[in-house]
């Protein structure tokens, strides 16, 4: 059975768009909130873009709300950790209910990534991962995802270790994917939104 990721990639760009726009319709206010809240509590802009890997290494942008102090990145990229002094305090809320990755319905519109798959790591981090880790390089042979097996199955990943524990997870999605695990892993994240919020 197709996956949610394949079945996505196998429809028209214009059935693609209509699926975009009536998400980014029904999310609109929600979004809009967000924004204002960011702009209000917080200096630096609202959107934040980022370079991170996707399928077969290729890079891509990836943009979500803004949950960092400005300039939070000046001494070089650093994993985020457990209170984290670099985040906001409405960047905390956002995290924890992923309602910071609502720009990426961007990036699943563009095909930078799908609804489910490994999350996409940055540059920074992987080229030191993939010596780390045998068979990290593994990861990036499907699109990577919005949400994913790790996201709703590990904690926030902040080192070494963690990514080793994710990319198991990892492994197993890209060995079991189909569109029963796919709804199952969605239905979970939409899950873990309402009950961090």
């Amino acid at each position: 059975m197709a996956s949610l990721s394949k079945t996505w990639g196998y429809l028209e760009k214009k059935q693609r768009l209509l699926i975009f726009l009536a998400a980014a319709l029904i999310l609109l206010p929600l979004g809009l909130l967000i924004a204002i809240l960011i702009k209000i509590t917080s200096q630096g802009p609202i959107i934040f873009s980022q370079i991170r890997i996707g399928r077969n290494g290729q890079k891509f942008t990836l943009y979500k709300f803004r949950t960092m102090v400005k300039n939070a990145e000046q001494d070089g990229a650093k994993w985020a950790v457990r209170n984290d002094h670099r985040i906001t305090p409405l960047g905390r809320i956002l995290r924890s209910t992923h309602l910071d990755e609502m720009p990426q319905l961007w990036n699943i519109l563009r095909g930078d990534i799908s609804f489910v798959g490994p999350r996409p790591e940055r540059p920074e981090f992987t080229e030191n991962l993939k010596k780390e880790i045998p068979h990290y390089e593994m990861r990036h042979i499907i699109k990577p995802g919005l949400t994913g097996w790790a996201q709703i199955s590990y904690r926030y990943g902040a080192s070494v270790a963690d990514a080793t524990e994710k990319l198991k997870y990892d492994l197993y999605y890209i060995k079991n994917r189909s569109l029963v695990l796919d709804l199952l892993i969605i239905l979970k994240t939409i899950r873990m939104v309402f009950k961090n919020h």
